[in-house]
């Protein structure tokens, strides 16, 4: 079976590293899903999260806020600007700084930006289920 060898690093950090059946990935058109075998591709991500399903053990979702994503020949790097594991994400505290964001009600673009961070750290966080990630 053909597998994806896959790496995600934020610009101070590695943050995943492993072999994988899929990953899925978001970019400007929309959510990307990377197979092995996939034709070669280099995109855009924007806030949002990424999904792995790794060859053995627990799927994996890590919020990532920007950067790019590039395959080729079984091999997917994503470089982001800040990526954090679910698992590393305090959901209370990611929950309290999007209520703070939606409560601010500003419009300019640092606190839309804001906004958006705080709601992909809870979308990752809450990402784990009894029935995978969603």
């Amino acid at each position: 079976m053909s597998e994806l060898s896959v790496s995600v690093v934020a610009v101070d950090r590695s943050v995943w590293v492993g072999q994988a059946k899929s990953i899925v990935a978001k970019t400007p058109e929309g959510e990307i899903g990377i197979l092995p075998g996939h034709e070669p591709v280099l995109s855009l991500l924007v806030n949002g999260v990424v999904r792995i399903e790794p060859i053995d053990g627990a799927k994996v979702a890590i919020a990532v806020h920007g950067g790019f994503v590039a395959m080729d020949t079984n091999e997917v790097r994503i470089l982001a600007e800040v990526a954090e594991l679910a698992s590393d994400i305090d959901l209370p505290r990611a929950e309290a700084a999007l209520a703070r964001a939606k409560a601010a009600g500003e419009e300019s673009p640092e606190a839309v930006a804001a906004a958006h961070r705080a709601e992909t750290r809870v979308k990752a966080a809450t990402s784990n289920t009894a029935a995978g990630i969603h």
